[in-house]
């Protein structure tokens, strides 16, 4: 069994089944297999976007336009909802979870560098979690891209985008917990709750996710 630069011993050979960073060996990406990214244009090639944090696995955004929609009566009408999900290192949330000892605080480290990353919610299911090949695990919300937040279940949460365009979060019964707006009681598990524009998701020992719609 491998083991990666963490410590964390993983059946994968490629990335890491806990924390998602390569493994030694692994090729650094050949200039030929950089693309644009269809968010920001900026060459890229791995899933996420170093600049944007756009996620390649999502369908590509849409052109943007400064003209309203119309509905068959060709009067302006509401765009339909995108949500965005914004991902970040947060100092304070953090802080919370030394404070109280939570559960891994003694192995949680706050990253010295964490760029802020960007992912629309196109579809309706997004995992929030940390990819494991072993176990057929792909997080649409990756949380195991170095640097990794330790406390992230690997099948952390679930966003939900409703028929009527609502979005709800569902906790997985992970090992942490889920909690919301700064809040710290953590979510029950496997209860759908709904969010809105400006909910913030923290997660694991250091990681909030802020949820807003494309503007």
């Amino acid at each position: 069994m491998a083991v990666c630069a963490d410590g964390h011993q993983t059946q994968a050979t490629d990335y890491c089944d806990v924390c998602g960073s390569a493994l030694a060996g692994v090729p650094a990406a050949d200039p030929a297999d950089l693309r644009l990214c269809p968010a920001c244009s900026v060459p890229t090639s791995g899933r996420f976007c170093e600049n944007c944090g756009y996620d390649s696995a999502l369908p590509a955004p849409p052109p943007r336009t400064d003209s309203p929609a119309t509905d068959l009566r060709g009067t302006a009408d509401a765009r339909e909802t995108v949500w965005v999900a914004r991902v970040l290192a947060d100092r304070e949330f953090y802080d919370r979870v030394q404070a109280r000892k939570g559960p891994d605080a003694d192995r949680v480290a706050f990253p010295g560098f964490y760029p802020e990353r960007r992912i629309e919610l196109r579809g309706s299911e997004f995992l929030i979690g940390k990819r494991s090949a072993s176990q057929g695990i792909v997080p649409e919300i990756d949380l195991g891209i170095a640097p990794a937040d330790p406390g992230v279940s690997r099948a952390h949460a679930l966003l939900r985008v409703g028929t009527d365009g609502s979005l709800t979060v569902t906790d997985l019964g992970s090992t942490n917990g889920t909690s919301l707006d700064g809040t710290e009681t953590p979510l029950s598990p496997q209860v759908p709750v709904p969010l809105r524009a400006g909910s913030r998701l923290h997660v694991g020992g250091w990681t909030t996710i802020t949820i807003d719609t494309l503007s």
